[in-house]
């Protein structure tokens, strides 16, 4: 397939708020939040140009591992479903869905629902998932997931495309020709390998930009064209000179000066980027979101 990123422009989207709060990431005052905020920001997002917002995917989180991964994850198709009544224009993409966890003829009807229900905005990013005690805790097998990954895109792919698979038929079948886009989710060789080979794009997960180069390369080489679409998750971003302290790095100020710093990914091959604002309310994050949209996104085109 070819990539649906608009060519000559580096598109953006967002990792919805409050849906997944993991402690490596939530804001305070999102564990208090609930399905209202996540709505405010999509509709945010969807207003402001951004091409897609992303919801993440765990089901089952080991006891041990809950003060720093929490336990807070709504069902990812289940909320890419509500939020498909709620915004119009942008993708619906989860980033990213455990294949190895449901049997692949679930996915493969999970998204095609999706992306029927939406008018054809679904985006299925996939990964191979790193949580043994959740592979353990669902039946799923830890030690042949990157094996099992494979085989259930394979199928996922045919089921998509044509509505049927051997002498089964899933339907309803998806709006988008030939199905929804498949972007693999991972940074290491692996991974990437699988995206180029099995997948439409690549979608690292905080892959430094430093890394980025070699690993676009062997996307390409494994892929053996420049076709598919190749994202990254972008610095933390506050547009504008924050009045307080963000507790993180971050790029801020002008426009024009964080469009500068983006353009770096974009030059190593990067057409897509989830961006990332510090915020202390659901509001100052929706204005974040805006002044993103309005002023920084136009600037990254070409």
């Amino acid at each position: 397939m070819a990539p649906i990123v608009p060519v000559g422009s580096v598109a953006f989207g967002i990792q919805l708020p409050v849906q997944a709060q993991s402690n490596y990431f939530v804001e305070d005052w999102e564990r208090t939040a609930g399905p209202a905020e996540i709505a405010a920001a999509a509709k945010a997002a969807d207003a402001n140009g951004f091409f897609y917002v992303g919801v993440c995917d765990h089901v089952a989180i080991p006891a041990d591992l809950v003060p720093s991964m929490g336990a807070t994850w709504y069902d990812t198709v289940a909320t890419l479903g509500w939020l498909a009544g709620q915004t119009a224009t942008t993708r619906l993409l989860s980033s990213v869905f455990n294949v190895t966890y449901r049997h692949p003829l679930v996915t493969a009807n999970a998204f095609a629902s999706l992306d029927r229900l939406s008018g054809g905005r679904a985006i299925l990013g996939v990964g191979a998932g790193h949580v043994r005690g959740e592979f353990d805790a669902l039946g799923a097998n830890f030690a042949t997931r990157g094996r099992d990954t494979d085989e259930a895109l394979r199928v996922i792919d045919t089921v998509l495309r044509h509505g049927a698979i051997d002498d089964v038929s899933v339907e309803p079948v998806s709006v988008q020709d030939p199905r929804p886009p498949i972007w693999v989710g991972g940074s290491a060789p692996a991974a990437v390998r699988r995206a180029a080979t099995l997948a439409d794009g690549w979608l690292p997960q905080g892959t430094p930009l430093a890394q980025m180069p070699d690993l676009v390369d062997l996307f390409r080489r494994a892929r053996g064209d420049d076709s598919g679409d190749i994202g990254a998750i972008a610095p933390w971003t506050y547009v504008g000179d924050p009045r307080w302290d963000l507790d993180r790095d971050a790029v801020t100020g002008t426009p024009e000066r964080i469009a500068e710093d983006l353009r770096g990914w974009a030059a190593a091959g990067v057409n897509h980027l989830q961006v990332r604002f510090p915020s202390r309310s659901i509001d100052e994050l929706c204005d974040q979101i805006s002044a993103f949209g309005t002023h920084v996104g136009p600037l990254l085109a070409g």
